[in-house]
């Protein structure tokens, strides 16, 4: 075996015995401009050569960092600087989440540039194993007497679904083509994994018949949500686009509506947003028949809890309120919601897939095509008249034009639908308090 003298190589002026093996450097240019050494290290001088010569070619082709941090450090860099700074509110709170419940718990003490393909798949195969109960101690954080199974040895298998395994990629992918971006590291090992989509549910929304229903069952018990209740499902209006609607986005004279705001519960802090979720959203929409009289009546509801509230009124622009004139909170919107389709006798669904439902309402309003087509937001008006070969029965549509009719002009018996609100719902228009 012939042993390796202690003098340096040609070309390997910066490497030397170092410990227990031995050690060089490159002088760099750093992201941010200044000329540093980077060392390298290897148990024997071949080794080392290697990553020497390596790193010569990474500081001939541009700058390089000096101090990788850990995955988990750049992730809070990136939160804070970048994705804050460009997000919606609720959109970096969905990110801050996945990150500090779903990549860090399981990769944020590698360093950065030492994150490989095999992590990356590691890491997914092991999230989509984890129970969520277990790895956050949600069993463990209820009273003693209430805790029913990760916290009392029978695991419930709370997985995550395989949609929001690949949101967590995306969200590390997005990091990470940041951080090539900033020069910090050369692949985006997350890029590289590649992962079965998943496949989205098909909603199952309400029929017109269980729309009419629903909204009969409404007016009849004098909901102070009615008014919303007919938005999203006439217009497809979003839980937050219509608990952010302000007097000002609605033209009672003309029939039209802005969308222009969005209330929402980000991190604690009720937001009301000056813009819509998409740049499709913010449209000007015309306001049909049934609409108009539900937000004239609502207009008519809130002078009324003004005066009754005299000085524990809170002014605002809001359409949908409070008894006390504060805002409804989302999570609340969603209670009232579930009662109401209980009270109603229909299906239980969710407040987004509504949103579904407009499109066949509209053809039963016997609302024109075209005004369809701007509610909607189609391209083309073959889109909306597919839709509209799909209408409902002449019944549906004789109690819907009913309804309408019944809100913009027959008067209502007051004291026996009041009397009959008190026996079901006496606190239904106090939104405001989460619980």
């Amino acid at each position: 075996m012939v042993r390796m003298s202690g003098k340096r190589g040609n070309g390997e002026g910066s490497i030397y015995p170092y410990r227990n093996g031995f050690a060089a450097y490159v002088w760099v240019t750093t992201p941010d401009g200044n000329r540093k050494r980077k060392y390298v290290y290897g148990p024997t001088r071949a080794d080392v050569h290697e990553k020497w010569v390596k790193l010569h070619g990474e500081a001939k082709k541009g700058p390089v960092a000096t101090n990788t941090p850990t995955l988990a450090q750049y992730l809070a860099y990136w939160l804070k600087e970048v994705v804050e700074p460009n997000l919606r509110p609720l959109t970096a709170a969905t990110y801050e989440t996945m990150v500090r419940l779903h990549i860090v718990p399981f990769l944020g003490s590698k360093r950065l540039d030492r994150l490989t393909v095999q992590d990356m798949r590691s890491w997914l195969n092991k999230l989509a194993e984890t129970c969520q109960c277990c790895a956050q101690e949600k069993d463990a954080k209820r009273p003693e007497e209430k805790r029913r199974c990760c916290a009392v040895k029978k695991c419930c298998r709370q997985t995550l679904s395989k949609r929001s395994v690949n949101d967590a990629r995306t969200i590390l992918r997005s990091a990470l083509a940041n951080a090539v971006v900033e020069e910090r590291i050369s692949k985006n090992v997350a890029q590289l994994v590649k992962v079965q989509r998943a496949r989205r549910k098909r909603p199952d929304p309400w029929s017109v018949e269980e729309a009419c229903t629903f909204l009969e069952n409404a007016q009849t018990w004098r909901d102070y949500l009615y008014g919303a209740y007919v938005l999203i499902l006439v217009l497809g209006l979003r839980k937050g686009e219509v608990l952010g609607l302000t007097w000002s986005d609605v033209n009672l004279d003309t029939g039209e509506l802005n969308i222009r705001h969005q209330l929402q519960r980000v991190r604690r802090r009720l937001i009301h947003t000056d813009t819509a979720k998409t740049e499709a959203s913010e449209a000007v929409l015309p306001l049909p028949d049934i609409c108009l009289a539900a937000l004239r009546l609502r207009r008519k509801e809130q002078d009324a809890a003004k005066a009754a509230a005299g000085d524990l009124w809170t002014e605002s622009d809001l359409v949908f309120t409070t008894r006390y004139g504060t805002p409804v909170e989302p999570r609340n919107f969603t209670r009232e919601f579930n009662r109401r389709c209980e009270r109603a006798k229909v299906r239980q669904i969710r407040v987004h897939d509504t949103r579904h439902t407009c499109a066949s309402l509209l053809a039963a309003l016997d609302v024109h095509p075209r005004i369809a087509m701007q509610i909607l937001r189609h391209s083309e008006i073959a889109v909306t008249m597919e839709v509209y070969t799909h209408v409902p029965s002449s019944e549906t549509r004789r109690a819907l034009r009913k309804l309408g009719k019944a809100l913009g002009g027959s008067k209502q018996k007051d004291g026996k639908k009041k009397g009959k609100r008190k026996q079901e719902e006496p606190s239904d228009m106090d939104g405001q308090q989460e619980s």
